[in-house]
């Protein structure tokens, strides 16, 4: 089959779980013509995702949260007021996601959050097949289990989610452990899509503390923390514009621009993470067996940091207090129930982008009340 990723390239993610399920894909034989990243003017890719997903990658502007003065939490108002302000260029996005569907001969889209995604099935309805893949479709399934948080703002989310999958023929929803799938909403439970990079990792226990920054404005907790704490190795990853590979502070805190090769050695040889809550690296921690602290930035993350717990990944903070983490470490016990689970991805996934699965007929359920219907119509013909 020909399949288009479009992908929401906000933090590291989506990214990465499209680099995993582009080679789970091509090993299949099937063929990625094409990957669209959603992006904002206030961040850039990171190069290992070039690298990687090789040349066919097409940037387009996407809605997207802003951070504070201080690079720290997004302010929701003033996110919301800048992107209705921008609403002729998601327009023109949507114009082009439905037309690469078309150029590139798409037999299926695959939609990484993408809220534009959503949009343009529902505008356009492209002929393309859409499957839905993310964490966040978890947020649709009846058994999920939400933080205590405003009932609005779980609302919202919920609705956000749903848009995104507009016209979606599955939504594949990442997990940290197995739950029942529910198929008239053609929702289906999945393992986190972990690369094979990580899966072939050794991990060690390292002395140094790892972590990673969606926002870098984090970094000044993470700073004040250490100097109370010069004896503590520490190794941060974050994507600030114009800072060098590596920002040495002194012999024991340095500050690495996000390369994910670096990134997963690092997290390999590490006593402990900390990180601002975002799916796919509490993912990587919890497979290699390292305690995570997360630092949730906003209510998506707050929910995954809360579901994290449950899976035994590690425990939730408002700040990064690394005190935390390093009580966390000491009888850390790792979750092997979620590294087998996590090893049944490859057959499970693909299971569902065969062409059987795809493009079968109409749910069962809905055969049979048409069946019914066009009885009943018969029988009160034939006794009329």
């Amino acid at each position: 089959m020909r399949i288009l990723f479009v992908i929401q390239g906000e933090g590291r993610g989506h990214l990465t779980q499209s680099l995993s399920l582009k080679q789970m894909l091509e090993n299949e034989g099937h063929e990625v013509v094409g990957v669209l990243v959603g992006k904002s003017p206030s961040r850039s890719l990171p190069s290992f995702f070039y690298e990687k997903m090789g040349e066919k990658i097409y940037p387009f502007e996407s809605p997207n949260f802003l951070p504070s003065a201080k690079n720290k939490q997004p302010k929701i108002i003033k996110s919301i007021l800048y992107n209705l302000c921008r609403t002729h260029k998601y327009l023109r996005s949507i114009l082009y996601i439905n037309r690469m569907i078309k150029e590139t001969e798409a037999d299926v889209v695959v939609n990484f959050y993408e809220l534009l995604t959503g949009l343009t099935y529902l505008l356009f309805s492209p002929k393309a097949i859409m499957v839905c893949i993310a964490h966040q479709y978890l947020f649709l399934h009846p058994d999920f289990s939400f933080p205590k948080l405003n009932r609005v703002s779980l609302l919202s989310l919920k609705f956000f989610t749903k848009v995104t999958a507009i016209g979606a023929r599955k939504k594949l929803a990442l997990s940290f452990r197995k739950m029942r799938d529910i198929p008239s909403k053609g929702l289906v439970v999945v393992p986190p899509l972990l690369r094979k990079e990580v899966l072939a990792l050794t991990p060690k226990k390292g002395n140094y503390l790892l972590g990673y920054l969606l926002n870098s404005g984090f970094s000044e907790e993470v700073v004040n923390w250490h100097q109370s704490h010069t004896t503590v190795p520490l190794h941060f990853f974050w994507d600030k514009k114009n800072a060098p590979e590596v920002l040495p502070v002194d012999k024991t805190l340095s500050f690495h621009q996000l390369n994910d090769s670096t990134f997963i050695k690092y997290m390999a040889g590490s006593k402990a993470y900390a990180t601002t809550a975002g799916f796919e690296s509490v993912c990587e921690a919890l497979f290699l067996g390292k305690p995570v602290l997360m630092i949730p930035t906003h209510i998506e993350q707050a929910c995954n940091a809360f579901d994290a717990e449950k899976s035994g990944a590690g425990q939730s903070s408002s700040c990064f207090d690394l005190d935390k983490l390093l009580v966390l470490s000491k009888d850390y016990k790792p979750n092997l129930v979620f590294k087998h689970w996590v090893k049944q991805a490859p057959w499970l996934i693909l299971s569902e982008f065969k062409y059987g699965s795809l493009f079968e007929p109409p749910h069962p359920t809905i055969l049979k009340r048409v069946a019914a219907s066009f009885i009943f119509r018969l029988v009160r013909y034939k006794n009329f």
